[in-house]
């Protein structure tokens, strides 16, 4: 299948578009006009007069009738540009949902964070009605995708809030896994093969934790959350996360901490000396993830534990008094049937953890299982909506509400990954990253710094080293790189348009 693209810069969007409608197909774009004797194509072009600015689509199909459209555009409306590469947008879907008979739940909306968008329309003064008519008419956003956005806007907006100008979250990458899960495109490093590197990691980890901890205070950014991710940090022994604990308490001010988070993930490395440590140094939330709990799926998906371990591991914890608990599932794993992701589900219901993020699997190039993404999107391709429709009315029959949604490039569907959490136990941090509040300071192997300008839409990023060998032979660089967050303050202290 070939994408024209012709007398135009929107390529990113139209492209991703098309790619959402042919999953399984490969998708190759060039910039010139359609040449004679196509059988298959999408031909985009853009052709401006001097006042006015005509916008033309054509898909062709094998064996169908190309379908053309046209429009016409006002070359002085307001937001020109931002409404042609709408118009052509939509012109695409509807031609594709012809041809295809697919109708994206999400319509032509390609982003990661759409509630975003709900937010500007909040923050001018939209009304919900309002913003539901435009996603369903002007983006073509499904009924049930509408109304998430919304509630899921409707929770952020109070924790957004809690945000000041100087606050910042700190992120903790520990990169290591008891083995590596085949979706699993993280910097993640089985310990079969890096346990050696670990200890030394942990004292790099605790010498860039140190730096940072001085920049942040010279800055007086205020610490709002703390959060451990990797990989799984509870692969580290109960002694190294001690380490990790005090080395904080002592160089960071907790006074202000809302939400501290630590990843335990999976259950093979969850101990009860691990969960002493945690919870003795102070952490509020965790994360025990069984993504599902048929033990055929695990084994397929390179998970060397059973779902029976992940029910011992989180009533040890509800035990122990974590009383904030996060459990990650996925829809659409391979050889996962709706029956199965059902049981998983309603086990899960059964548990009653305070939080579940419900993601939609994505296969990206660096997963073990990119090799066979073709085939298990087209397994799982019609399974997976009724998968995520089936989890949300159980989420909600239970007093789940949906707090924070991003979309992923890849996702079967098209769909989301959404967290649900009871009344009062929101995951902070998530909210925080993906809406981009405030700053993040990260460190550790992966780790990606984000600075926000918070007086204006702007973010600099400061990348670490991605792997554990990389971040530990290169570690001057790391923390010399780490001198651009002081170099940020500075430049915003300096400019009356930035922070002050």
């Amino acid at each position: 299948m070939t994408l024209y693209i012709d007398g135009h810069d929107y390529q990113y969007e139209v492209e991703c578009l098309c790619r959402m409608f042919f999953s399984y197909k490969k998708l190759n774009t060039v910039k010139e006009a359609l040449p004679d004797g196509e059988s298959e194509y999408i031909y985009t072009k853009l052709t401006k007069n001097d006042s006015t600015t005509v916008l033309y689509t054509a898909v062709k199909l094998e064996n169908s009738q190309a379908e053309c459209e046209s429009a016409t555009v006002d070359n002085g409306m307001e937001n020109y540009n931002n409404f042609c590469e709408k118009e052509m947008c939509r012109m695409l879907y509807r031609a594709l949902t012809k041809l295809t008979g697919i109708r994206l739940r999400w319509g032509i909306l390609t982003g990661i964070r759409p509630v975003r968008i709900v937010n500007r329309y909040i923050e001018n003064g939209f009304s919900d009605c309002e913003i539901e008519k435009i996603f369903k008419e002007q983006f073509y956003v499904s009924d049930e995708k509408t109304a998430l956005a919304i509630k899921t806007a409707d929770m952020e907006s109070d924790i957004i809030k809690r945000s000041g100008e100087n606050s910042f979250s700190l992120y903790l990458s520990i990169p290591f896994c008891p083995s590596r899960c085949n979706y699993c495109s993280f910097v993640s490093h089985s310990t079969e093969k890096t346990a050696k590197m670990i200890p030394e990691y942990v004292e790099k980890l605790c010498e860039e934790l140190k730096f940072a901890a001085q920049i942040v205070k010279a800055q007086d950014l205020k610490l709002e959350t703390v959060y451990f991710g990797g990989g799984t940090p509870t692969t580290l022994s109960a002694e190294q996360l001690t380490t990790l604990f005090k080395l904080i308490e002592e160089n960071f001010d907790l006074s202000g901490v809302s939400e501290y988070t630590v990843e335990a993930g999976r259950p093979d490395t969850i101990t009860r000396d691990k969960l002493k440590a945690i919870m003795d140094a102070g952490v509020t939330r965790i994360s025990i993830n069984p993504q599902t709990l048929n033990d055929d799926v695990l084994r397929e998906i390179g998970r060397r534990h059973t779902a029976q371990d992940t029910i011992d591991k989180y009533n040890l914890a509800c035990e122990m008094g974590f009383d904030n608990i996060n459990m990650d599932l996925i829809a659409g794993l391979p050889t996962d049937t709706y029956e199965s992701f059902v049981q998983t589900v309603d086990k899960v219901m059964e548990l009653n953890p305070q939080n579940v993020t419900l993601h939609t699997l994505s296969v990206k190039r660096a997963a073990r299982l990119a090799g066979m993404a073709d085939e298990v999107y087209r397994e799982q391709h019609e399974t997976v909506a009724a998968m995520l429709d089936y989890a949300y009315k159980r989420f909600e029959e239970h007093g789940y509400k949906p707090y924070y949604l991003y979309r992923q490039k890849n996702t079967m569907g098209n769909m989301e990954n959404v967290g649900f959490c009871k009344d009062g136990k929101e995951g902070l941090y998530n909210v925080y990253i993906m809406d981009e509040t405030h700053s993040i300071i990260a460190v550790g192997a992966g780790g990606v710094t984000k600075l926000r300008d918070c007086k204006r839409d702007y973010i600099e990023r400061i990348f670490n080293y991605k792997y554990p060998y990389e971040y530990l032979g290169k570690f001057d660089e790391i923390l010399s790189r780490k001198e651009q967050v002081t170099q940020f303050y500075e430049r915003c202290k300096d400019n009356k348009d930035c922070c002050s």
